[in-house]
């Protein structure tokens, strides 16, 4: 069978739409849940920003490719980012207990809420490196857990 497509159609779209069927396409977006434990109340809100790459991890959330503010519903607190392409990804929670949208820190600069980052690493002299957050998210559905430090 010939399949002829009109003139102005760019070979490109018609090749791209016949690469992959809709419903292999649709598996290939994922989903990423983050079950936020060691909260210490449910006061204020927590914040959630989801990282691609280093540029801009942890604290600049204008660089995240997701970020997610809500109130504390439950202990632990799930939440979830959806339609993510299958990859290598970085978390920051912040328990913004005062729902100022800032990680409060005292005259010393210590954070004085709540702070976690996927993978759990251990928090030294200042927050840690994408590669020591990064996660690999694949299949439809990937669970992470991060523990909340406070100091």
């Amino acid at each position: 069978m010939l399949l002829k497509f009109p003139d102005n159609v760019p070979l490109f779209a018609v090749l791209g739409s016949l690469a992959l069927p809709s419903s292999v396409q649709a598996e290939l977006s994922s989903q990423l849940t983050v079950e936020v434990d060691g909260l210490r109340n449910q006061k204020g809100q927590i914040c959630l920003s989801l990282f691609a790459s280093g540029k801009g991890f942890p604290s600049n959330g204008t660089e995240a490719v997701q970020n997610q503010c809500m109130a504390i519903t439950a202990m632990p607190q799930l939440v979830t980012f959806e339609n993510l392409q299958p990859g290598s990804y970085a978390v920051a929670v912040l328990h913004d207990a005062n729902n100022d949208g800032e990680a409060n820190r005292n005259a010393l600069g210590i954070p004085v809420e709540g702070f976690g980052f996927s993978r759990n690493p251990v928090i030294r002299t200042g927050p840690p490196k994408f590669n020591d957050a990064v996660v690999l998210v694949l299949g439809s559905s990937t669970k992470i857990q991060i523990q909340l430090n406070y100091f």
